[in-house]
């Protein structure tokens, strides 16, 4: 009996040491709430992941960092896991930099939440940008938004004084007029409107932006379980926010700091998915090719590599 015993204690060891081994003890992901990113919002502020992996002693680790350029970065020196929102643009040029980094799952087709705007008492359009002062983040589809505008119109990006700056603190500037124009999201643009700098350009007609959940590679190979559980978590986000869309905006709009009639105009720009496509291929590749053509990306990558099973359906 007590031999029995003990082969029945040892197989529930064994049992609870590999379930273990098949999950890290923590993941560590960001928590980026721009220009309007509701599944992020609403899978923190509900506690979804916390949630999903209570049952597998798995800690949460939530990481506030904005740029896609740093994202990559933590993601290459293995300090994040996963990029809750990450635009198409940095990861293309992460993965340029031979930065471990995969696409786990769409996000957003957000084409009139990234804007160029100008400052007050101005009316400029794309072609009056030159020699100006243009703040914006550099390494984004904000800055790409930037140099397909100034493309178009026959430019480049060293035909104006590019400074890169965070959106914020852009808005600030081309509101305060100490440069001429700026790149900014979501109700950054409401604001900077109100404030009487006008919409220069949107990415219609200049760019198809893409904004999707990434993962480091070798995390998702690693740790196949875990990888699945939150991709899955965050697309059970999204079917919440469409079932429970009055609540959701409403957590929106108080991690914004916005009106619920702007969190509602901001969901209406967002073009929130979560399968990606053909379409998103198609998108990636010709990103690609104008990043390359442009000096954007330092090397060609296999895009459709990118994408990790499951992003595509």
């Amino acid at each position: 009996m007590k031999f029995k015993s003990f082969i029945a204690a040892l197989a529930i060891t064994l049992s609870t040491a590999l379930s273990a081994a098949t999950m890290p003890e923590s993941i560590s992901i960001t928590y980026v709430k721009s220009p309007f990113n509701l599944q992020n919002i609403v899978m923190k502020e509900r506690g979804m992941l916390e949630d999903a992996f209570k049952a597998d002693g798995v800690s949460i680790k939530w990481r506030v960092i904005n740029s896609g350029a740093v994202q990559g970065q933590a993601m290459a020196s293995g300090d994040l896991d996963f990029s809750a929102v990450m635009n198409t643009a940095s990861v293309l040029m992460a993965a340029g930099a031979g930065n471990p980094i995969a696409i786990a799952s769409g996000v957003a087709h957000p084409q009139k939440i990234f804007a160029l705007i100008g400052k007050p008492g101005t009316n400029y359009s794309v072609k009056d940008l030159k020699g100006k002062k243009v703040a914006g983040p550099k390494g984004t589809v904000l800055h790409q938004l930037l140099v397909a505008a100034l493309v178009k119109e026959g430019m480049k990006i060293t035909d104006v004084d590019f400074v890169n700056m965070d959106p914020g603190k852009a808005m600030t500037a081309v509101v305060s007029g100490q440069v001429d124009a700026g790149l900014v999201a979501a109700g950054l643009i409401i604001k900077a409107n109100a404030a009487g700098a006008k919409t220069i350009a949107t990415c219609e007609g200049y760019v198809s932006p893409n904004l999707v959940m990434t993962v480091r590679r070798d995390f998702a190979e690693k740790y196949p379980e875990a990888y699945e559980k939150v991709v899955a978590t965050n697309r059970a986000a999204l079917a919440w926010i469409k079932a429970n869309k009055s609540e959701a905006l409403a957590l929106g709009a108080k991690e914004q700091g916005i009106s619920m009639a702007d969190a509602e105009k901001l969901y209406d720009w967002s073009g929130f998915y979560d399968v990606l496509t053909e379409a998103d291929v198609k998108s990636l590749e010709a990103d690609q090719a104008f990043l390359l053509e442009n000096g954007m990306m330092e090397k060609k990558v296999d895009v459709r590599a990118l994408l990790l099973p499951g992003a595509m359906k």
